[in-house]
C-alpha cells in the first residue's frame, strides 16, 4: 500500500526510470559541460559513459576532481574538447594515457585545479554563488595560469588581510554518477566515499544516476539517513547492475585489476589500442549488458570480485 500511495502522490516517479540510451539521448547534448562522478577506480559511471560513446556525443567539456577511466574512454573516442580537473589518473595503474597524449598534442584544452579547489567550485555552484574562496592554490604555478586566464582571482580576506583565491563556480549541464541504489523517486544511496559528487549533483542542471538496483518509491522512508542525494536533484535513474565495472562499488564488488591493467597497457602503447577497445568492447554492443556478457562470459570474473568485496567487509 505504501508504494501505491507514493506513486499516486508522485506520478513522475516511474518517468525518472529510463534505459541508459534514453537518458543519455535526452539529457546529454553536444558541447555540454559534463560532470563525472566516481574516484580513481571506485564507482565510475562506466555504463553511462559507454552510452555517450555509442551515441557519439562530442565537443564535451568534462569536469571533476580525479577524472579517471571514463575520461580516457571519452578522449580516445574523440569526444572531448576541454577538461577541468584536479588530476587524471588510475592510481597504481598510472596516468590516463589517451588524455595525456591529447593534451601534449594540443587536441584538447586543459584547466588544472587542485582537488579541493574543484570541489569548492562545485560547492559554489550548489549554493548558487558565483565563486568560492580557497587557499589551496596559493603559491602554485597552477594558480598563476588560472589567474592569467581569468579563471581565478587573488584578493585579500577583508577581516585578516591575508590572501585568498576566488575560484569560479562550476555548474555542469549534466552530471553522470553511479551509485549503490535508488528508488523510483530518484532518491539515491551511495555507500562509502562520496568525494565531490553530492555538491556536483546539486550544482548541475541535469543528473543521470545509474544504480545497481532500483527500489520502489518509499523504500527509504523508514531509513531517511541512508539517502545521499535527494530525488529533487535527479533527472533520470538507470538500473544497471555492474554499472561501474571494471571499477569497484563498495559493498557490491571490487575493481577488476586484469581489465584495467590490460586497458592501461594498450593505452600506453598508443592511440590504436584504446580505439580498438572502444570498437570491440563498447560500440560493438547494443548496451552495457552486451559488453559485460562479451568481456566476462558466464560472469566468473564478476562473481570473483563480488566475493572479494565480501571478504573485505
Amino acid at each position: 500500500m505504501a508504494v501505491r500511495v507514493h506513486q499516486l502522490l508522485n506520478p513522475l516517479s516511474q518517468a525518472r526510470v529510463m534505459s541508459a540510451a534514453e537518458a543519455v539521448r535526452t539529457f546529454v547534448e553536444p558541447g555540454a559541460v559534463l560532470g563525472l562522478g566516481g574516484q580513481n577506480i571506485n564507482r565510475c559511471p562506466m555504463a553511462l559513459v559507454h552510452e555517450v560513446v555509442r551515441q557519439d556525443i562530442g565537443d564535451l567539456a568534462v569536469v571533476g576532481c580525479n577524472l579517471s577511466l571514463p575520461l580516457d574512454h571519452l578522449v580516445a573516442a574523440g569526444l572531448v574538447a576541454r577538461t577541468e580537473q584536479g588530476s587524471g589518473n588510475l592510481e597504481k595503474f598510472g596516468t590516463l594515457f589517451s588524455w595525456r597524449r591529447a593534451v601534449e598534442a594540443n587536441r584538447i584544452e586543459v584547466r588544472d585545479y587542485s582537488h579541493l579547489s574543484m570541489a569548492s567550485r562545485f560547492l559554489a555552484g550548489a549554493m548558487g554563488l558565483p565563486f568560492m574562496p580557497v587557499r589551496s592554490l596559493l603559491g602554485s604555478s597552477v594558480l598563476e595560469r588560472l589567474v592569467a586566464e581569468g579563471d581565478a582571482v587573488v584578493t585579500a580576506d577583508p577581516w585578516s588581510g591575508e590572501p585568498v583565491v576566488l575560484v569560479r563556480a562550476c555548474t555542469p549541464d549534466v552530471s553522470l554518477i553511479h551509485a549503490n541504489a535508488a528508488d523510483t523517486d530518484g532518491n539515491v544511496v551511495i555507500d562509502g566515499v562520496t568525494s565531490h559528487e553530492v555538491d556536483m549533483v546539486r550544482a548541475s542542471r541535469h543528473v543521470i544516476v545509474s544504480v545497481e538496483e532500483v527500489l520502489p518509491a518509499g523504500a527509504f522512508d523508514d531509513q531517511p539517513e541512508r539517502v545521499t542525494i535527494s530525488g529533487a536533484y535527479v533527472s533520470a535513474v538507470v538500473e544497471q547492475p555492474w554499472g561501474a565495472w571494471p571499477t569497484s562499488v563498495y559493498r557490491r564488488y571490487d575493481y577488476y585489476e586484469s581489465e584495467i591493467d590490460g586497458y592501461q597497457k594498450s593505452a600506453k602503447a598508443g592511440d590504436e589500442g584504446p580505439r580498438r577497445y572502444l570498437a570491440e568492447q563498447v560500440r560493438a554492443h547494443a548496451d552495457f549488458d552486451g559488453y559485460l556478457a562479451a568481456s566476462d562470459p558466464g560472469g566468473s570474473s564478476r562473481a570473483a570480485m563480488a566475493e572479494q568485496m565480501r571478504s573485505l567487509l
